[in-house]
């Protein structure tokens, strides 16, 4: 069982920059590929960053292509997404996701193993 924890969201204006960690349990993280997902009220939930075991490999989408970067350190279990130039439709809440499975983060979001609660990310004008 892994359990996530979100942290370092908040409130900013618009072209700043914010970075989120998510810290997970137990002794595997090392084995899980990692991602970030986020939701806006009323709209779908939409894939935002994966990276693998290693940190590696990282891939984005669209929406935050060359603004976010997603990193990891094993040694301490966490992910981290740092996100500069946003904007206020980057208002949401962004959720830390583990899978074993690189290939399960992106579009279609069903299969992932663990989420973790959420952090609220608000991008004022």
């Amino acid at each position: 069982q892994v359990q996530l924890v979100e942290s370092g969201g908040g409130l900013v204006q618009a072209g700043g920059s914010l970075r989120l960690s998510c810290a997970a349990s137990g002794p595997t993280f090392s084995n899980y590929a990692m991602g970030w997902f986020r939701q806006a009220p009323g709209k779908e939930r939409e894939f935002v960053a994966a990276i693998n075991w290693s940190g590696k490999i990282t891939y984005y989408g669209d929406s935050v292509k060359g603004r976010f970067t997603n990193s990891r350190d094993n040694a301490k279990n966490t992910v981290y997404v740092q996100m500069n130039s946003l904007k206020p439709e980057d208002t949401a809440v962004y959720y830390c996701a583990a899978d074993e499975a690189l290939s399960a983060f992106g579009p279609n979001y069903d299969g992932i193993d663990y989420w973790g609660k959420g952090t609220l990310v608000t991008v004022s004008s």
